[in-house]
């Protein structure tokens, strides 16, 4: 409880329900979340409103990133410490179970650098990696 309000406060955030519930969320889970997936597991009950415009904010303020998937859903996963505000910094790996559909970011993995021809200038690299999770094998 007090590393979830501390990175409330630490982001200049009001410290609700829900805030807390869904930070919680991401702090209990290795696994990224979708946002029904969040609307199920929050034990209060708040409008898809809430949800969105909470998960809004945490990835403005660096606390949670985007991870495009291949349906064009978005799944959501905790940052690292060195995400701030506009800045997200999360050049790793996303790895998806082919048997439990888990997304897990693969932190110590980084996404290999990519020589783009003269005049392209990357912004973001992602990388997704599917295969059987150790909790599968």
């Amino acid at each position: 409880m007090e590393l979830l309000l501390d990175i409330l406060k630490r982001n200049g955030l009001s410290v609700t329900e829900s805030r807390k519930s869904i930070l919680a969320l991401f702090l209990q889970r290795e696994a990224a979340l979708a946002h029904a997936d969040i609307e199920k597991s929050t034990n209060e009950s708040f409008d898809r409103v809430t949800v969105y415009r909470t998960l809004q904010t945490f990835v403005e303020k660096g606390i949670i990133h985007n991870i495009p998937t291949t349906d064009n859903s978005i799944l959501y996963a905790l940052c690292k410490d060195n995400c701030e505000e506009g800045h997200h910094h999360d050049n790793h790996v996303h790895f998806i179970c082919t048997d439990c559909e888990k997304t897990i970011c693969l932190e110590d993995v980084t996404v290999p650098h990519v020589k783009l021809p003269k005049g392209f200038k990357p912004h973001h690299a992602a990388m997704i990696v599917k295969g059987i999770c150790d909790d599968c094998k």
